[in-house]
Formats: structure tokens, C-alpha cells, sequence
């Protein structure tokens, strides 16, 4: 069975999305009803940005999902997911992707989401680390004797999660990691506590757009971060997609469950390949490859 992955904020980088503008009628005009849809020119920044530019969570995140969904789109006959998964923004991705969400909807969407998640980093100053080299039970239990708001956040692979919260209980908890063994327990250059209770503000908000927007009949499951378990039922996934933003990322458990309801190919499809790594951390045996756009279709 075919596995679509799609990724999230951090696989950015300059020139994403050119090849596709340049060579498919389709994904020009895709990018050309986002520039409208935005009312700025992010192609400008995409194509020919700065690192820093691209930085920004208001660009960053409606970026990596045009990316994903636009080439998504130029696949055309081939793309045929029977089951989607997406990573924290790439949930959005995933969900376009398997026809639960239109496109000018699911970009609305991840520009709120950006927005409203940028207000509540500016709250609070809050950050995020990534633990390396220990279970995740010692990491939840370090979490939870530390005083302040930490919490576990995104669960990537054995041995590799990452905590999110106020700056100084995560100072507080990346020494605690490091004397329980944690071959590295390193502060990471984000803008706030994603996936914490710190980003409530940003669910609020983004919460009330959710509920306004019209969600389809997805066309195959979805694998949603907070569940880990296939979702076919439009509720759930509404509800789902609103506790995304305070609750952690189960990209582990995702792959797993995803694994053993059959998957035996994973497509990354968007910038980079930060997720085909993952998966293989996850099941060594899991077959992976990047989605490709052929400039002749």
C-alpha cells in the first residue's frame, strides 16, 4: 500500500517551488491564486528570498505547503495515496492532498494558523530543544518534575523527541536530560513553544476558522498527529486538527500504525527528505522515496 508523508515547518529553502513554476502550466497558476489568495507575492520569496525571509512563520508555513500541494497536484494519474499522513503543518498538505480540504480552503487555513501561531509566540517568550539518546519515558518523566511549562512535543523516532515550553524550563530540563544521558539535549532557533499548552491562543482562533471551513469526504485515511490512527470521519478530523496546536506530535506511533495497516512504500512529498529519515529510523525496512515532478508531463 502507498503511504503519502508530507513535511512541516524547518524543510524549507530558497528556490523551493521554482521548478515546478517554470515547467507546469498548472502549478503557475496554482501559485499565481496563492499570490492572490495571500496578497502578497510569496513566489518572490520563495524563489529568490533569503534564509531569513523564508524564516518567517507567516512565509515559511504557507510555503512548505504550497510546495507540497502544488506538486501533489503536477503528479497527475500517479498520485494515488491509500493512506496520507502530514507533520504538524504538513497535516494540512496531507489533507488537501486526499480531497478533505480544497486548496484556496487548506491555504487560508496554514496562513491563519501561521498568523495566530505567531501572536502566541510573541505572548510568551517559549522555545523548543530535541532531545537525542533516551527513551521517551525518561524525557516525559524529566518533563514532568520540571517546574514550569514543559512538555514532550513531537515524537520523531526512537531516540529522538523534542520538548517545548518556557525558555527557562527547558534550560532547566536540557540539564536534567543530559545528566540522566542524553547524548544531546540542544536548544533549537524557533520562535516559540509549538505544540504546548503556551500555543492555547493560537488554537482558540485557529479553532473558530476550523469550524467555519467546509471539510470533504476524504478520499482515503488520514494518520493525524495527535491520534496516530487512520481518520476518515470529517468531525474527527476537525476536532483533531484544532488540538494539533497544544498537543504533541505522534509521528512515531503515525508510522508504526501506518506500517502495520499495510503501508509498504512512504512518499515524501514537498521540500526535503526529513521524513524518509525518519521513517527509516522508525522501521528499517520501510521502503521510502521523494514524489518528483517529470517536466514532460
Amino acid at each position: 500500500m502507498k503511504a503519502y508523508i508530507f513535511p512541516g515547518q524547518g524543510a524549507q529553502f530558497t528556490g523551493m517551488g521554482l521548478d515546478l513554476y517554470e515547467n507546469s502550466p498548472l502549478a503557475q497558476e496554482l501559485f499565481e491564486q496563492a499570490n492572490d489568495i495571500l496578497g502578497f507575492s510569496i513566489t518572490d520569496i520563495m524563489f529568490e528570498g533569503s534564509a531569513e525571509d523564508l524564516k518567517e512563520t507567516k512565509v515559511t508555513q504557507p510555503a512548505i505547503f504550497l510546495h507540497s500541494v502544488i506538486l501533489a497536484k503536477t503528479l497527475g494519474d500517479s498520485f494515488k495515496p491509500d493512506m496520507v499522513a502530514g507533520h504538524s503543518l504538513g497535516e494540512f498538505s496531507a489533507l488537501v492532498a486526499n480531497g478533505t480540504l480544497t486548496f484556496k480552503d487548506g491555504l487560508k487555513l496554514v496562513s491563519q494558523r501561521a498568523l495566530a501561531m505567531q501572536k502566541a509566540c510573541e505572548l510568551q517568550p517559549s522555545t523548543m530543544a530535541a532531545v537525542l539518546g533516551l527513551d521517551d519515558d525518561v524525557v516525559e518523566k524529566v518533563c514532568a518534575m520540571t517546574e514550569g511549562v514543559v512538555v514532550a512535543a513531537n515524537y520523531n523516532c526512537p531516540g529522538q523527541l523534542v520538548i517545548s515550553g518556557e525558555v527557562e524550563a527547558i534550560n532547566k530540563a536540557c540539564e536534567t536530560l543530559k545528566e540522566e544521558g542524553a547524548r544531546r539535549a540542544l536548544v533549537l532557533p524557533v520562535g516559540g513553544a509549538f505544540h504546548s499548552p503556551l500555543m492555547e491562543p493560537a488554537r482558540e482562533e485557529l479553532a473558530a476558522a476550523i469550524e467555519n471551513t467546509m471539510f470533504g469526504k476524504p478520499n482515503c485515511p488520514i494518520y493525524q498527529n495527535v491520534t496516530a490512527n487512520a481518520v476518515i470521519d470529517e468531525a474527527a478530523i476537525k476536532t483533531n486538527l484544532i488540538s494539533q496546536l497544544t498537543a504533541p506530535v505522534r509521528w512515531t506511533q503515525s508510522v508504526q500504525q501506518m506500517i502495520t495497516d499495510g503501508a509498504t512504500l512512504f512518499t515524501e512529498v514537498g521540500p526535503g527528505k526529513v521524513l524518509q529519515g525518519l521513517v527509516k529510523k522508525i522501521n528499517r525496512e520501510a521502503e521510502t522515496v521523494s514524489a518528483t515532478f517529470e517536466t514532460n508531463s
